[in-house]
């Protein structure tokens, strides 16, 4: 059984299902030279000519050249876009600058199993060494990148690795619309974008672990939501079992204080200053992570009144409908084991290391996290009131819901309570990234590749 994988030397790219094939895996060379000079043997003029010539466990090879940095048109793109194809993986390159214009477009690479079908298409992915930014910001309502990396409707195994994602109006890592999503996200970077990581409706089996989170608005956010991701809510349940799948660990969330970030649609409306953010989603593991420098809250958890009108394929499971109001209660999370520090400077009310808004059953739990300086929490010694047993019902906090709301400029602040507000957009330059360590590793040996031995 042979899997496809498209490489992309320097640039790369890869989309094929795969199944069983009697012949040989092919390479098709892409190179365009009016970009720069091609590797020996010349190659295929455009990305998409290749692709309509593979098949099921070839390669698809981009040569290295320099990147045209002009902004041709504002027309909505997406940049790669696997769609319903399975097994397809996409490694070292760089993607940057499609924009979104009324809703469409605005993915710079995308796994897509039906966006908006309430339904898995799609199985296995992954992608490594992947850089996903853009440099164009003109104004809230005008074209901007939406999403760095982005998976929808997929059952997985699916794997994202030692990738960067910035400067996108929703989230530079997105996984959302599975119930049992089957993926790991590990060793990536997200910056300067309204979330670091959005999760619509992703639960299951699910890590995040070993990354870093920083300068965005908002650092790692779960949700449930009552619209096209469907089917909600949010649930990091094992599939069939009690326990936890959905875990975000040894993460380094750090810095997440900026307003002055692409921003757009309900990510736009994060509470600034929050490192991790669980909206309305249940029975998450928060463990082992590092957490500092947040203005806001370092770790929260609340419920979620969604208001938007549902698409037909939504209606509110997991949530409890009250007229137009969709309510999804944040219960079942545990967060233990974390290093808080330096948390809730802006100084409002309820601001510090943890806060809990929701008195759900069971309770969202805290234990075990530390605060070199003394642990700060809303309300107050929160790993008494809201720690173990977890099945009982939770303390919560009302006065932490008016911040919230403040935080996330959606209504009015509390007499006293103030947040840091947008002035002017500022783009991150982007820096240099860790080159894939070998990009010709396990390629059928051709004019590019030509070394098929072991490599140390």
């Amino acid at each position: 059984m042979t899997r496809p994988t498209v490489l992309l030397l320097a640039s790369l790219l890869s989309v094929i299902p795969g199944s069983a094939v009697a012949r040989g895996p092919r390479v098709f060379k892409v190179c365009n030279r009016r970009a720069g000079p091609c590797g020996p043997g010349g190659g295929i003029r455009s990305v998409s000519s290749a692709l309509k010539r593979a098949k099921p466990g070839d390669w698809v090879l981009i040569s290295p050249c320099p990147a045209d940095a002009s902004l041709q048109d504002l027309t909505a793109r997406n940049g790669i876009e696997v769609f319903k194809a399975s097994s397809v993986s996409i490694e070292n390159l760089t993607v940057c600058n499609y924009l979104a214009n009324y809703g469409d477009g605005g993915n710079e690479i995308w796994w897509n199993g039906g966006d908006g079908s309430g339904t898995i298409g799609m199985g296995s992915y992954s992608g490594a060494f992947l850089t996903a930014t853009s440099m164009f910001y003109q104004a809230p309502d005008a074209p901007m990148a939406m999403y760095g990396l982005f998976v929808s409707n997929a059952r997985g195994p699916g794997s994202i690795t030692d990738s960067y994602a910035s400067n996108m109006g929703d989230s530079d890592f997105y996984v959302g619309a599975c119930p049992d999503c089957n993926a790991v996200l590990s060793r990536v970077h997200a910056q300067n974008s309204s979330l670091g990581y959005s999760g619509t409706n992703a639960g299951g089996h699910l890590i995040l672990e070993d990354s870093e989170w920083d300068q965005n608005k908002a650092g790692i956010v779960p949700s449930s939501l009552n619209n096209d991701d469907a089917p909600p809510p949010q649930n990091g349940q094992c599939p069939g079992g009690t326990g936890s799948c959905t875990i975000f660990r040894r993460n380094h969330v750090h810095d997440n204080n900026n307003p002055n970030v692409p921003a757009a649609g309900i990510s736009g409306e994060a509470p600034v200053g929050t490192g991790i953010e669980i909206v309305g989603g249940m029975f998450d593991t928060i463990e082992d992570n590092v957490v500092e420098n947040q203005g806001a809250w370092g770790i929260v958890t609340h419920d979620f009144p969604d208001t938007e009108t549902p698409p037909p394929i939504a209606h509110c499971e997991g949530g409890i409908q009250s007229g137009p109001v969709c309510l999804f209660e944040a219960k079942g999370n545990v967060t233990t084991g974390n290093l808080l520090q330096n948390n809730g400077f802006f100084g409002n009310p309820t601001n510090g290391d943890l806060a809990n808004e929701s008195s759900s059953t069971p309770r969202n739990c805290f234990y075990g996290n530390m605060d070199p300086g003394g642990l700060t929490s809303e309300p107050p010694m929160i790993e008494t009131v809201d720690g173990p047993p977890c099945d009982q019902m939770g303390v919560g906090s009302g006065s932490l819901a008016a911040q919230l709301v403040c935080a996330s400029g959606i209504g009015p602040c509390p007499p006293g309570s103030s947040y840091p507000q947008p002035t002017q957009v500022q783009m991150l330059p982007l820096a240099p990234q860790t080159p894939m360590p070998d990009p010709c590793a396990g390629v059928p040996k051709n004019r590019w590749c030509p070394y098929t031995g072991p490599h140390s």
